[in-house]
């Protein structure tokens, strides 16, 4: 299953369970420039209401993170879980870890999703994780 958050007409993140049927195939076409970043998480990591700053698939490959919406609702992804982000407008959400060793995800911009990478996609030397596909 993929989580999506997206921003509601009511200017609210809500999540949709998008469910994968076992009998399927699901095929991502990964396109010259298409970007993965790859973001390890500190255990203390709180990022307060922010937006997605474009739509992007987040792979969470190792840890605990949870992802708040504005009417009290979390909800917590660990390794093989994929959230799609996809509230570009509203109040946003909240993210944080969870576990004393912090969180990897993995994002992946959805086709046409805009720049990347974004500057809080930074590793904790300043340096971007951007690998180009």
């Amino acid at each position: 299953m993929i989580v999506r958050i997206y921003a509601g007409h009511d200017g609210q993140t809500h999540f949709e369970d998008l469910p994968l049927r076992s009998e399927e195939s699901h095929n991502v076409a990964l396109q010259a420039g298409a970007n993965l970043v790859f973001r390890c998480f500190p255990a203390e990591y709180w990022s307060d209401w922010h937006t997605a700053p474009r739509r992007q698939y987040i792979f969470i490959l190792a840890g605990q993170m949870e992802i708040g919406i504005g009417d009290g609702t979390t909800r917590r992804f660990g390794p093989g879980d994929v959230v799609l982000a996809d509230d570009l407008t509203g109040q946003g959400h909240t993210t944080r870890s969870l576990e004393f060793r912090g969180s990897v995800p993995l994002w992946r911009w959805a086709p046409n999703a805009g720049p990347a990478p974004h500057p809080r996609m930074r590793t904790p030397h300043g340096t971007s994780a951007t690998v180009l596909l």
